[in-house]
């Protein structure tokens, strides 16, 4: 199965402001592709591009899908890991809009065999339950936030925080007096704290029943994860620690952390995803499903990889849920309160709305 020629969308879309520790979005910085084959379907991929996590924006994996597109043309469509390692011989990096490429061969590759992605993954169909995410605020409005989400039926909520240690066990005071002990708290520091402040707000959060806290410092800070876990009585995920596998089995060498956060757009896709759930589950640490900005296109590649892996235990999978302004998808997962569900089509079965990509910048390779 050849591929012919892809089409590479600028796939902007706007939404409320989202602020975490490292900086505020207003639009989702997202890149849409079809990769075309001579079977006569198409294999749909999408990645959103988060500068101040990856290094790369929605222009500079514009340009990398431009160079990716002409590697693949007349390609085998089938030859999924030669496919990608014509991508890893070309350029270092650039996972996020590796991602949306090997999204596209993995969507191909089921449609081809006719049956869903988690199946062709050597899943089964399980129900997934999202969190749902409070941004950085003062603390009184951050809880108005989150029992407003509470009254709306969410039963685990996620706040962002590491901004400043001190206010931030404010927050979580606040929210957890809002919202009551059987909500399920878990927190997100987005590497904004140093290691003194990280250790001061995990000991002061601790009281607060929390799940855990993903990335509580910068990953240049890596090296001290194995003592702040030793002090933390809050388990730590790792989330911009563990870009791939490689970054992983540092992570549990040096017993650094007790969940790690797998986020298609850092590890460049779902083949790479897979070792690192597989690694994971060999030291018994449970991994959790992540994203971006992404839509419901790759949210639904999401829910495939998360009902597929057994080591995927928990789930942040609210993307489309944090304002949002525009649905460009057909098909694909759907909410059901805080539920996630989708058809029993083949491949994603998610796509682009035509009208929708009327309106974005469009490239033929």
């Amino acid at each position: 199965m050849k591929i012919t020629h892809t089409d590479i969308y600028r796939f902007s879309i706007p939404m409320e402001p989202f602020t975490i520790a490292t900086g505020t979005m207003t639009y989702a910085q997202n890149v849409f592709i079809r990769v075309h084959t001579d079977a006569g379907f198409y294999g749909v991929g999408e990645c959103s591009a988060f500068p101040m996590i990856t290094g790369e924006t929605q222009d500079t994996c514009l340009a990398m899908a431009r160079d990716f597109a002409r590697l693949w043309k007349n390609e085998d469509a089938l030859a999924l890991q030669p496919r990608l390692q014509q991508l890893h011989d070309f350029a270092a990096f650039n996972g996020t809009i590796k991602s949306a490429f090997d999204m596209a061969l993995y969507d191909i590759a089921a449609k081809n065999a006719g049956i869903p992605l988690y199946k062709y993954l050597g899943g089964s169909y399980k129900p997934v339950e999202t969190d749902i995410t409070v941004g950085i605020h003062d603390p009184e409005l951050m809880a108005e936030k989150a029992l407003a989400f509470a009254q709306n039926g969410a039963t685990i909520i996620k706040v962002k925080i590491g901004k400043d240690a001190v206010m931030d066990v404010e927050r979580i005071r606040q929210i957890r007096k809002a919202v009551g002990p059987a909500i399920k708290l878990r927190v997100d520091a987005n590497q904004g704290w140093s290691f003194e402040d990280a250790v001061l707000a995990l000991q002061g959060i601790a009281e607060f029943d929390i799940q855990f806290c993903e990335q509580p410092m910068r990953t240049w800070n890596n090296s001290r994860l194995p003592e702040l876990r030793s002090l933390s009585p809050v388990p730590i995920m790792a989330d911009e620690s563990v870009y791939n596998y490689h970054d992983a089995r540092q992570q549990l060498l040096t017993n650094s952390c007790d969940y790690i956060n797998i986020k298609f757009a850092k590890s460049g896709g779902i083949n790479e995803a897979m070792k690192i759930q597989d690694l994971a589950a060999s030291y018994s640490v449970p991994c959790m499903m992540g994203g971006m900005l992404e839509s419901r296109i790759a949210l639904s590649a999401q829910l495939h990889f998360a009902m597929a892996m057994p080591n995927v235990k928990f789930y942040d999978m609210d993307t489309c849920m944090l304002g949002h302004r525009a649905d460009p998808c057909m098909g694909g997962v759907r909410y059901e309160g805080y539920h996630l569900t989708i058809e029993d089509t083949p491949g994603i079965g998610a796509d682009a709305s035509e009208e929708y990509l009327a309106g974005c910048e469009h490239w033929t390779i």
